[in-house]
């Protein structure tokens, strides 16, 4: 058997002992059933969040196309939703559950626990002591609630979080194009490596820390050789600095609001909140994989519930 998470930008593949993660951006012909064929034969748990991507008109055609994409590739699946339960349809009730798997997971472990997972495009904010509320949300009930918050460790424009920086003494307007993102900001200030940069380039560019500056100092319509390195590095920590701050604001309001005690974090940049706030790192815990969480999640509950 194995876990299924079918994102906007990744596809999450945990078989019990290891994980395995694509590149698929869904808003584009995604390889979906391609990449899924290896896996044609056994029984698969599934959940999902790319049903939101623009190549869609509308969120349920998302789902129709990822559902019977996975289908064709591995017959015997089931599909996990907000309501906490497996289906073999299309309902509605399957758009953007793969954060609800997590906390079904977790809340037996960290039953108290403030859960951020900080991935490549979101930060989901989860108060595990609060599962039967959470029920049912989508992510329109999750953005008003505080509990999404649009920024993630790769993915995310500096300019969604920026409106000026100040840059060589001068307080300086950005601009809205798409020069750069989150990816930039982190690799250059060591958060992470050129291998954990995953995501396509926003000038197509290769990863590597000079271009990433190149990129940082086109948000002020610059050159590097204009700013120079500590120009686009104070770039990068004051994305670095609100998007933490962002991140802690709806936390705190969590906390506040469910009697949370402590917070752990999981996703591809759960070492980054950890070093900012202090907390436990499932990134670090043996065989959590961290990285690819709701699909071990969506594994461990229909083991649990004993749907196969």
């Amino acid at each position: 058997m194995i876990g299924i998470d079918v994102g906007g930008a990744n596809l999450k593949i945990f078989n019990g002992k290891s994980v395995a993660i694509h590149y698929c951006p869904m808003w584009q012909k995604a390889p979906l059933k391609e990449l899924l064929m290896e896996y044609s034969g056994k029984k698969a748990a599934v959940v999902m969040s790319g049903e939101l991507a623009d190549g869609f008109l509308r969120k349920t055609e998302g789902i129709e196309f990822i559902f019977n994409s996975v289908k064709a590739a591995i017959p015997d699946s089931l599909f996990y939703g907000t309501d906490g339960n497996f289906h073999d349809k299309p309902v509605s009730s399957l758009a953007a559950a793969n954060w609800f798997a997590s906390a079904d997971y977790l809340r037996g472990i960290y039953e108290d626990s403030l859960l951020i997972d900080f991935g490549s495009t979101t930060t989901d904010i989860i108060p595990l002591n609060s599962f039967d509320s959470l029920k049912g949300m989508t992510d329109l009930d999750r953005l008003r609630n505080g509990y999404l918050v649009y920024t993630g460790t790769l993915r995310s424009t500096i300019p969604s979080l920026l409106r000026t920086v100040n840059v060589c003494g001068h307080e300086t307007l950005v601009s809205s194009e798409y020069f750069s993102q989150s990816a930039d900001a982190h690799l250059v200030l060591g958060n992470i490596t050129c291998e954990d940069y995953t995501t396509p380039t926003p000038d197509g560019a290769e990863v590597s820390v000079d271009a990433s500056l190149q990129r940082l100092s086109r948000v002020v319509c610059s050159d590097l050789d204009e700013i120079g390195k500590a120009g686009a590095l104070e770039i990068a920590d004051a994305f670095y600095n609100e998007q933490m701050n962002l991140i802690k604001k709806y936390a705190d309001k969590a906390i506040e609001k469910t009697n949370s005690k402590g917070i752990i974090v999981a996703g591809i940049g759960s070492h980054i909140i950890s070093d900012f706030f202090g907390c436990i790192d499932l990134g670090v815990e043996k065989n959590m994989f961290s990285d690819a969480l709701p699909a071990r999640a969506v594994y461990e509950v229909s083991k649990r519930t004993g749907i196969f």
